[in-house]
C-alpha cells in the first residue's frame, strides 16, 4: 500500500506579507543572527521564540574550535527558553540564516535535523502546534504550523 505524504505550508515571498507578531519575531531572529558566534563556518543563523505569555526571547549559533562542541540557534534559544519558562508554551518560532557574506542570495534556511529533533521534543511535551517559521535575509519566507510538518516520521516519547 503506498501513501502520499502532505506536507502544510505557507510561503510569504517577502516579509511584508508577515502579520505584526510574525514582523517583530524575524526582526528579533535577524538581530540575534548578527550576534552569532561563527568563525569556522561563517553562516550564522538567529532564532526567536514567542512564548504563550507573549514575551519573546531570542539567540543565536555559538562555534567551537572542538567542533562539534557548538551548538545550533535553535537548540541555544529553545534549550534556555525551557529552561527559564519551563510551563510556558511555545507559539511560535523564527529562524533566519545565510552566510556572513552572500547571504541576500540565500533561500530560507530550515532547522537541521538535530533541531528538527530537538524543537519535536517541545512540542510534544506540550501537546500543542508550534508554529515554525524559517527565511532567508532578504525576508523569504516559509511557515509550517507544526514540526510535524518537517518530520513526518518523527521520533518521540512514545516510542520508548
Amino acid at each position: 500500500m503506498k501513501k502520499d505524504i502532505q506536507i502544510g505550508y505557507e510561503y510569504f515571498k517577502n516579509s511584508s506579507e508577515l502579520n505584526d507578531i510574525e514582523k517583530k519575531l524575524f526582526e528579533k531572529a535577524k538581530q540575534a543572527r548578527e550576534n552569532a558566534y561563527a568563525p569556522y563556518s561563517q553562516f550564522l543563523v538567529g532564532c526567536s521564540i514567542l512564548l504563550e505569555n507573549g514575551e519573546i526571547f531570542s539567540g543565536n549559533n555559538q562555534e567551537n574550535a572542538a567542533f562539534p562542541s557548538g551548538l545550533c540557534a535553535e537548540r541555544t534559544t529553545i534549550f534556555w527558553v525551557a529552561a527559564n519558562f519551563p510551563d510556558q508554551k511555545i507559539k511560535k518560532i523564527f529562524i533566519v540564516g545565510g552566510p556572513k557574506e552572500r547571504s541576500e542570495k540565500t533561500p530560507p534556511i530550515p532547522p537541521c535535523g538535530a533541531c528538527r529533533q530537538s524543537l519535536m521534543e517541545y512540542e510534544t511535551k506540550q501537546h500543542e502546534n508550534i508554529d515554525l517559521y524559517f527565511s532567508s535575509m532578504n525576508g523569504e519566507v516559509v511557515k509550517v504550523h507544526s514540526i510535524k510538518d518537517l518530520m513526518p516520521f518523527y521520533f518521540d516519547g512514545t516510542f520508548l
